[in-house]
């Protein structure tokens, strides 16, 4: 080789191996050197498949063969991203292209080698970051359950105490028509009857409120919109009874699925709709508030109207940011959270007015023939 060549290949920073036929290797560059740890003259007249971890070690010659009898190119002309070996034995990923050069026979081949490791290391980095961020998203989305469970326990506490008295009331009545002299077998079937539907009440109560404060990993399945908020109704009624307030649930016939995770969602349904509460306990409010779904051209749609004083319009360009309330003891998370919330499912979600008074918020969600489109 010449002087100028070896100077050219020196000055190359990846690692530039020049083999014959065999395998032997003919040309070690000075960037081989350092990723290899050989100086050149013990790489030279070696098999390059020392550069190699199992099993392509032992298989290396047998590609070559192949080549040679087929013509067939597995990496020559391709590149691919391999694991190379240096010579204290560990092992580094390296992205790999093959050159056959021209004019020789038998052939010999140009191999260029780019060490992987730094770029691997910053995209575990990246990876690693973001998983930390996802966690961080989820012990808060988790927190801020927590918070509105918090806010809903007197009406939970009383909703829950409505069925528990009642399950009283009927076991007592029940014990009453039993002992009687000539016992009356239909109230006493009547009786049980009420105690057995007043306490899938309470269960159903305590499923829906153990289902939203459990910390769990985030899980995407296809959604029926309409069956996630009557899922839900037994939790924002109970909320809305308490502080004499009517909710109404108007759900659209026919809408598409959605993909998205069911508990997330219901989290923001019941903190716009508690929202939505607070707003319609102030002097004069229609103590009115209505939850609906339609289909909307992004997708579907469920939207919580009041008839409330309608926003403050100092906060209302800061709607969506964390610590913005109006509140004297809000949190200013709920809004924020439930925003990002609703990014991650790909779909936005957003405020408008509500004629002749009041607000509404709503979000809307891509379906799924447009999520997988």
């Amino acid at each position: 080789m010449n002087a100028e060549l070896q100077a050219l290949l020196d000055a190359c920073v990846d690692a530039v191996i020049i083999i014959d036929h065999r395998g032997i290797i003919e040309t070690f560059n000075h960037a081989a050197c350092r990723l290899f740890g050989y100086p050149a003259a013990d790489a030279l007249g070696q098999n390059v498949s020392m550069l190699m971890p199992q099993p392509d070690r032992s298989r290396h010659d047998g590609y070559i063969d192949q080549y040679l009898q087929s013509g067939k190119a597995r990496v020559i002309g391709i590149g691919r991203d391999v694991i190379a070996r240096r010579r204290d034995g560990s092992e580094f990923p390296a992205a790999l292209a093959i050159g056959r050069i021209g004019g020789r026979e038998p052939p010999s081949f140009v191999g260029f080698l780019h060490d992987l490791s730094e770029r691997r290391a910053q995209e575990e980095q990246r990876r690693a970051a973001q998983e930390a961020v996802r966690e961080a998203r989820e012990r808060l989305t988790h927190v801020a359950r927590l918070s509105t469970m918090g806010e809903m326990t007197n009406g939970l506490a009383h909703e829950i105490n409505q069925p528990l008295t009642a399950i009283t009331v009927y076991a007592q009545a029940a014990e009453h028509f039993a002992t009687q002299a000539a016992p009356d077998i239909e109230e006493v079937v009547g009786a049980l009857q009420q105690i057995s539907a007043q306490a899938l009440r309470a269960g159903e109560i305590i499923k829906r409120l153990r289902a939203l404060v459990r910390n769990r990993r985030v899980h995407e399945e296809l959604l029926d919109l309409n069956a996630v908020v009557r899922e839900l109704a037994v939790l924002a009624e109970s909320d809305a009874r308490v502080h004499d307030v009517r909710l109404v649930i108007s759900l659209a016939s026919g809408l598409p699925q959605v993909l998205g995770d069911a508990i997330q969602l219901q989290q923001v349904m019941l903190n716009l709709v508690r929202n939505a509460i607070e707003a319609v306990q102030a002097d004069g409010s229609e103590r009115l508030v209505e939850l609906r779904t339609a289909r909307c051209e992004e997708g579907v749609e469920m939207s919580v109207s009041d008839r409330g004083p309608g926003l403050d319009p100092a906060i209302r360009g800061r709607l969506f940011e964390a610590f913005a309330t109006t509140k004297p003891e809000g949190t200013g998370l709920g809004l924020a959270i439930s925003r990002s919330i609703i990014d991650s499912h790909r779909g936005r979600l957003a405020w408008r007015e509500h004629p002749p008074r009041g607000s509404c918020f709503y979000f809307q969600l891509p379906v799924v023939s447009e999520v997988s489109a």
